[in-house]
């Protein structure tokens, strides 16, 4: 597979690799592509897992109990029947296993938007919105990672498409719908939907003005993979808004949205490294704000 350059990063209390092995094993064409044990970090020992469904790279943390995934961030699967004809066959057989032991949030059945639709947190509080679409024009991936903007930054999903635009390569816009009026508590004019790509890959957001209570945090976070110092220094200039946020390559930006701003080389290196050597970088990035890649070098070589 080739690299994936931004990596949705989910959070658990101590059963990553559970959630791990349920969607690999429910998913089509999933598998589990590494893990990594980590010693003495903040939460004890953790686990850290990377896992592919399809064409989509995630990576699971054990990171304790101090952030819980909330639906801020969900996660689309288009099933396209112009693509497979059993696409509604297995929308539904999908909904089922994520359903169980889960809450729906939206019914499944047919909405004006779609002919079967139904967003899901599943037993492990991760949320999927399962879409039968039939795009006319350019074809969107089977996952596509969804922001919802709330609270106090309800109203600010334009503004901050535009800005994450602005900072990534090979990023453009996609569709675009905004909430007309005599919706409300939606404000007419703010986004209703809207995808686009960042280093080519899509994602989607919409403003809610519902009575939520939640908002991002960093239970999902959005890992960018960098191949240079220079790269990390660039995104971590742009994206970083929070200082107090900052920690082993952590960063909150203007919007309360959770990035991790990562050298691609180390993953390789936690992948391959010898116990003494993981353990060894492990209490040197959680000593670092942003990450420096000389510096983990040295830790690896000893």
């Amino acid at each position: 597979m080739t690299e994936q350059k931004i990596v949705p990063n989910l959070w658990f209390n101590g059963n990553a690799l559970e959630a791990a092995e349920f969607y690999v094993s429910v998913f089509p064409d999933g598998g589990i592509d590494g893990i990594v044990e980590m010693h003495d970090t903040p939460s004890g020992d953790s686990q850290l897992i990377t896992f592919h469904l399809g064409d989509c790279t995630f990576m699971a943390l054990d990171g304790g109990p101090f952030f819980s995934i909330n639906p801020s961030i969900s996660f689309f699967l288009n099933f396209d029947p112009s693509r497979d004809p059993d696409a509604r066959k297995n929308l539904k057989k999908l909904w089922e296993e994520l359903a169980r032991e889960g809450t729906p949030l939206m019914p499944l059945q047919e909405y004006p938007f779609s002919r079967l639709y139904g967003w899901v947190r599943d037993r492990f509080g991760v949320t999927w919105q399962l879409i039968l679409t039939d795009p006319d024009g350019e074809e969107r991936p089977f996952i596509v990672p969804s922001l919802m903007f709330t609270g106090e930054n309800c109203g600010k999903a334009e503004e901050a498409t535009d800005y994450y635009i602005s900072v990534f390569r090979n990023s453009r816009r996609g569709l675009l719908a905004r909430y007309p009026a005599g919706m409300e508590p939606d404000r007419e004019g703010t986004l209703m939907f809207t995808d686009f790509m960042l280093e080519g890959q899509w994602f989607a957001a919409m403003d809610s003005a519902g009575p939520h209570e939640f908002g991002f945090n960093e239970a999902v976070s959005l890992l960018v993979n960098c191949e240079t110092q220079q790269e990390i220094d660039s995104f971590w200039e742009a994206l970083s808004a929070v200082p107090e946020a900052e920690q082993c390559g952590w960063l909150k930006d203007r919007y309360g949205v959770s990035w991790q701003v990562a050298p691609a080389v180390l993953n390789r290196l936690m992948a391959e490294g010898t116990r003494q050597q993981v353990d060894r970088l492990t209490q040197g990035f959680l000593t670092m704000k942003k990450l420096e890649i000389d510096a983990l070098l040295e830790l690896y070589r000893g």
